[in-house]
C-alpha cells in the first residue's frame, strides 16, 4: 500500500484498475484488506470497470494510529478522504462506505456533496441520529480494560473481541471511540440531491431501522439483506448485486 500525509498522520492506500473511481471506506476495528478484499468486493468491482481506491482510515490497518482522542475528534476523518483525493487529483468519485465508513461517508456528502456523484451507506440506520456517547464511552472503555470479564456490554464486548481478532491496536480504537463528535440530525441531510442507497441486514440490531434514514435523503433507496446480520451483510452476494445495479 502507498502512503500520504495527511496533517500529520500517514495514511495508508491502494488504487487499482481503470474507469470511474469508487472510494471505499471501512468500519470500525477492520481495515481496507478486511472490510473489502476478504470479502470480495475490490475484486467484484475491478471486474465491472471500476477504478477501486481503498484506504485504512487514521487509527487502523497500516495507517498511523494515535492513541490521543483529539486526533479523531469531529470530521478530521472524513477529511482524510478529501486529502487523498486531491493527493489523487481526484475531483469527483463514487462513494461506499460500511458502519463507521457509512458515518464518515455522511460527513463527507453533509461538507462536500459536489465532490461525490453517488453514495452507498451500507449497514447504517436510524441509530445515526442517537446520542451515541454512552455506548461509545462503553467500547472505548472495553478496549483497554485489562479485565476482559469485566466488560458487561455485549456491544462493547463483541467490538472488543472482533478488534482482537483482527489483530487491531486497541487503544487506537479506544481513542477513536472517545474522540468529540457533533450530533447529526435528519435536516442536516435534506440538502443531499445526489442518488444514495443504503443498506442492511435485516438481523443488523446494532444501527436500527434504515427507513429513517432514507426519509431524511431525499430521493434515496433502501435495500434489506434477509439473514444478514452487522458482520455478514457485507459479505452477500445480494448486496454487490444491489450496489452493480445502483451504479449502472
Amino acid at each position: 500500500m502507498a502512503t500520504f500525509n495527511s496533517q500529520g498522520v500517514n495514511i495508508s492506500y491502494q488504487v487499482e484498475g481503470q474507469g470511474t473511481p469508487i472510494m471505499l471506506i471501512h468500519g470500525f476495528a477492520s481495515s481496507a484488506e478486511g472490510n473489502w478484499r476478504d470479502s470480495g468486493w475490490i475484486d467484484y468491482l475491478l471486474t465491472q470497470g471500476k477504478q477501486v481506491i481503498s484506504l485504512d482510515c487514521r487509527g487502523h490497518g497500516k495507517s498511523d494510529k494515535p492513541h490521543d482522542s483529539s486526533a479523531y475528534d469531529g470530521e478530521i476523518m472524513s477529511e482524510d478522504v478529501i486529502r487523498l483525493m486531491d493527493h489523487l487529483d481526484l475531483k469527483v468519485v463514487e462513494l461506499m462506505g460500511y458502519s463507521m465508513g457509512a458515518r464518515i461517508s455522511i460527513d463527507l456528502l453533509k461538507n462536500n456533496t459536489h465532490r461525490f456523484s453517488r453514495a452507498i451507506l451500507g449497514g447504517m440506520g436510524e441509530t445515526i441520529f442517537n446520542d451515541r456517547s454512552a455506548r461509545n464511552d462503553d467500547i472505548s472503555n472495553a478496549m483497554t480494560n485489562k479485565d476482559e470479564s469485566a466488560v458487561e456490554n455485549p456491544v462493547a464486548k463483541g467490538f472488543r473481541d472482533f478488534a482482537k481478532s483482527t489483530g487491531a491496536d486497541l487503544k487506537a480504537l479506544a481513542a477513536v471511540m472517545a474522540a468529540k463528535k457533533a450530533k447529526l440530525s435528519p435536516a442536516d441531510l435534506t440538502h443531499l440531491k445526489l442518488p444514495v442507497l443504503i443498506v442492511v441486514g435485516d438481523k443488523d440490531d446494532l444501527v436500527g431501522d434504515p427507513q429513517p434514514l432514507a426519509d431524511s435523503i431525499p430521493g434515496s433507496e433502501v435495500v434489506i439483506l434477509k439473514d444478514r446480520d452487522h458482520l455478514t451483510a457485507v459479505t452477500d452476494q445480494r448486496y454487490k448485486e444491489s450496489v452493480l445495479a445502483f451504479l449502472g
